[in-house]
């Protein structure tokens, strides 16, 4: 089998580009030829030129291109109208640059870049997408299209009513994105669009494994998602996660590893909500609050909130967290401004339990360090995720409040702090953990079930490519 060549295609944003750089790893750990293609328009919806300069520098054996792409003329459309306008006026950019390249054995795509499908055609290149989330979501999307039309708009229907999806345990309308919750709005229309063209690739590479998921890759393999075609083929390729490399600032360690270098073995709370993850200053109060209360150990990470982050460039703790809170737990408390290197984080022997956003990158994380969870999902599809990690996989416990916005207690906190860290069901779910990280170890390792899946990924590939006569 000859060397081959891929080029990746993010949709907007770091969010999207970050998963597909652990998959450009993946492949070049194979020796597979890898460049990254990176939508560039001028406004922004744009991956900041300092987020590109730092994934180029920390991985040169994977070639970053940008592609200067129009903007959506429709500057007033709700965002995700915005961003599937620029995609698809990007289409020109894309198969001009593709065909400039001395070989392209296949194109992978960010879920959103549906219409780069019509250039993949055009120019005779196997398309496939690349699923950086769970296996039940990606069962869940690709039967919306065929079952929502039938449905009332989800933000009709009783938040609390259950909707039932081939391959998901039952789910609560509030636990649906919220940008399907209208069905005739704008960004409703313009997801349903994507999922059923994502039906038109070659297959799906999905960051999961399969023994973590197995009935919803049943599901997605009995057909039983998309009526009226056949289903891609499903490659569960995962866990692919950062491996947490020693993470330094100006040639330091950061200064919470050394902080946990100090704290007992697994006696320490971590609380960190992603990029986007930003509370209001009342929300922030009743978290500093629970922790208190439950006296353990915490390492937090706090953003600005929302209502501040244009007027207060500074983020002020003593302001923000209740009169005397970091005084009176600086002895087995540590709260920092806005990043920590998390990978690493999450791995430290030190961190006990972390109450996470549950992006699915976060999930994989805690599962590769067999940390238990407890669920506070914020957008995009971590209430999904929740369900699964709850229900199916037994992984972590939720947090009560946070539907819609909603103002999660002091209590609450302190109660699920103490679940995890303290009672028979936190010994429990850190049980469910080992066995989960063995697994995911396994499915890794050589002759596991997601090199297996791997492997069979590129055999289709090399079978496509000579029934296609695919240029190279």
């Amino acid at each position: 089998m000859t060397t081959k060549t891929f080029v990746m295609y993010p949709s907007l944003g770091v969010g999207h580009l970050n998963p597909m750089v652990e998959l450009a790893k993946h492949l070049r750990r194979r020796g597979l030829g890898v460049v990254v293609a990176v939508i560039d328009p001028p406004n922004n919806d744009a991956v900041s030129a300092d987020a590109m300069a730092r994934l180029a520098a920390a991985n040169p054996s994977i070639t970053f291109r940008l592609l200067p792409a129009p903007a959506s003329p429709d500057v007033g459309a709700h965002p995700i109208k915005r961003s599937h306008d620029t995609l698809k006026l990007a289409n020109p950019v894309l198969r001009e640059f593709l065909r400039s390249q001395p070989a392209v054995d296949a194109l992978l795509l960010d879920m959103f870049c549906v219409d780069a499908l019509d250039v993949a055609a055009e120019l005779a290149i196997p398309a496939y997408f690349f699923f950086p989330s769970q296996a039940s979501a990606l069962a869940v999307f690709l039967h919306l299209p065929y079952h929502y039309p039938n449905l009332p708009s989800f933000s009709e229907m009783s938040k609390a009513a259950l909707l039932r999806f081939p391959g998901m345990p039952p789910i609560r309308t509030v636990d649906m994105p919220a940008m399907l919750r209208g069905k005739e709005s704008e960004a409703t229309k313009v997801r349903l669009y994507q999922f059923k063209r994502m039906t038109e690739a070659k297959g799906v590479l999905v960051n999961s494994f399969d023994w973590l998921q197995p009935k919803a890759l049943k599901a997605l393999a009995a057909g039983v998602c998309v009526p009226d075609k056949p289903t891609p083929r499903v490659y569960c390729i995962g866990p692919l996660v950062n491996a947490g490399k020693k993470a330094e600032i100006g040639g330091e360690r950061h200064a919470c590893l050394a902080w946990l270098d100090a704290q007992p073995r697994r006696s320490v709370v971590f609380l960190c909500f992603g990029s986007q993850g930003a509370f209001p200053a009342a929300q922030l109060k009743e978290i500093a609050r629970g922790l208190e209360s439950s006296g353990h150990r915490f390492l937090w990470v706090v953003r600005s909130p929302p209502e501040e982050q244009t007027t207060s460039p500074e983020l002020d703790l003593e302001r923000l967290l209740p009169a005397g809170f970091l005084e009176r737990t600086k002895d087995r408390g540590m709260v920092v401004k806005n990043w920590v290197p998390q990978a690493e984080v999450v791995q430290h022997e030190a961190v006990g339990a972390f109450v996470t956003h549950c992006g699915w990158n976060s999930t994989l994380e805690a599962i590769m360090s067999a940390l238990p969870m407890i669920c506070w999902p914020l957008y995009a599809e971590q209430a999904m995720n929740k369900v699964i990690m709850v229900e199916e996989m037994k992984i972590a416990v939720s947090l009560d409040g946070y539907e819609e916005g909603g103002l999660v207690k002091a209590e609450e906190v302190e109660a699920k702090v103490r679940l995890v860290m303290e009672t028979e069901e936190g010994r429990k779910l850190r049980e469910k953990l080992v066995e989960t990280r063995d697994m995911a170890l396994d499915a890794i390792t050589e002759g596991g079930s997601s090199e297996m899946a791997f492997d069979m990924f590129m055999r289709d590939l090399e079978e496509s490519s000579l029934e296609n006569g695919v240029r190279s």
